[in-house]
């Protein structure tokens, strides 16, 4: 493999904590350990920026394009924590002028005075955790706020000078009609957010829900239906879909995803993060992984990492393939070649393949998905699991 340069980089923070855990999530979240339910958050923030600094020279000189603050419920924080911890950002990172800070936040998790904290502090995007505006099937979904505060926090967000918001919205819940969902989806377009993040529930392992499902779930002709018809509804609203479950007004999309879906570089810090780091002299792309657990994350400062790795030709075209190709613009064939350091020729026959199936087209300077390539995604993406490696060749750049 051969690095022209290095690709843009990100900045993922993880808050593994929550006051309550979701039947259906599968992200690394967790409850307090403390019998009050607060959370160490000195600690936690002072333990975050450690675990940059022994990152740090593997970026040096490298600028920061977009910071997001996932978790968990990052909005547990206080606006004097996150300040703190963006003020020491900026003293260690080299952050682009006109960064995007994204900060996920429940309704009910932050108030008036904390989303205006946030925005001092330079946060500039918020992702509110929606699911639904419909309260029985929140009950379902264990959400502890109800479609009246989720209405609310909207409004204190833009009180708060918000003016890029991100609302996450679930179809295909239990009990769920058409109808049902396309009020749900109506009621967010009405809030007119920037962006809105509107994906299918889908039952995972190690989930509740995996373990005791529901027994009134759309089928997938109903789920199927529900995707269709809210596109349109999307459609008729100015929302434009760029990936398969984002859905953005002109020139809103969330950077921080596109970083990743264009296969971009990050930095994961926090408990359970992971990050993905181009070694360009070195022509490798480096993965690691962090401890889960929040209390071993805090207590063993040097063996926070609990996983390293090279990856390897195979990994970089199926990593690849399986960010590029949620994006209904495709990707441009130099960008495959500088990111992953290998000819297009190492993946010609899966593309041909992708192509007769009625997956993909292409033409002299990109690939892109066809609309039975995004509704057949997961089909598309395994086809790249099968490439061989003896057609498998680097990009030498002159």
């Amino acid at each position: 493999m051969s690095f022209s340069s290095n690709p843009p980089l990100s900045l993922y923070i993880h808050f593994p904590w929550c006051e309550k855990k979701c039947p259906y999530c599968d992200f690394n979240s967790h409850l307090s350990d403390s019998q009050d339910g607060s959370i160490p958050e000195q600690a936690y923030i002072e333990t975050l920026l450690q675990d940059l600094q022994q990152d740090l020279p593997l970026i040096w000189g490298r600028s920061i394009e977009s910071i997001f603050m996932g978790g968990g419920t990052p909005s547990l924080f206080s606006g004097e924590a996150i300040d703190f911890l963006l003020s020491q950002l900026r003293a260690l990172l080299r952050l682009k002028p006109d960064i995007e800070i994204t900060l996920e936040s429940n309704p009910g998790s932050a108030d008036s005075d904390k989303f205006a904290a946030y925005k001092t502090a330079g946060v500039n995007r918020l992702s509110i955790g929606v699911q639904s505006f419909n309260d029985d099937q929140l009950n379902q979904l264990g959400r502890i706020h109800n479609a009246e505060v989720a209405r609310q926090a909207f409004a204190k967000a833009r009180d708060a000078g918000f003016d890029n918001i991100n609302l996450d919205l679930m179809y295909g819940l239990p009990g769920q009609s058409l109808e049902q969902a396309q009020a749900d989806l109506q009621q967010a377009i009405d809030l007119q957010p920037e962006h809105i993040s509107h994906y299918q529930l889908t039952i995972e392992t190690n989930t509740s829900f995996f373990h005791q499902p529901p027994d009134n779930m759309p089928d997938d002709d109903l789920s199927w239906q529900m995707q269709q018809e809210c596109q349109k509804q999307l459609g008729l609203n100015n929302f434009v879909q760029y990936e398969v479950s984002a859905y953005s007004l002109k020139n809103k999309q969330c950077q921080h995803n596109l970083n990743y879906w264009h296969f971009g570089d990050y930095l994961g810090i926090g408990a359970g993060a992971h990050g993905k780091i181009t070694q360009g002299g070195q022509n490798q792309v480096l993965r690691r992984n962090r401890q889960r657990q929040p209390k071993a994350y805090l207590q063993n400062i040097d063996s926070r990492i609990t996983s390293e790795r090279i990856l390897q030709p195979t990994d970089l075209i199926f990593e690849f393939m399986l960010n590029a190709l949620r994006l209904t613009e495709g990707f441009l064939i130099n960008d495959f070649i500088q990111n992953t350091g290998l000819n297009l020729s190492s993946i010609l026959p899966t593309l041909n393949l992708a192509i007769d199936k009625g997956f993909l087209k292409m033409n002299s300077q990109k690939v892109w998905p066809t609309y039975l390539g995004l509704q057949f995604n997961n089909d598309l993406q395994e086809l790249f699991l099968n490439v061989k490696s003896e057609n498998i060749k680097p990009f030498f750049s002159a």
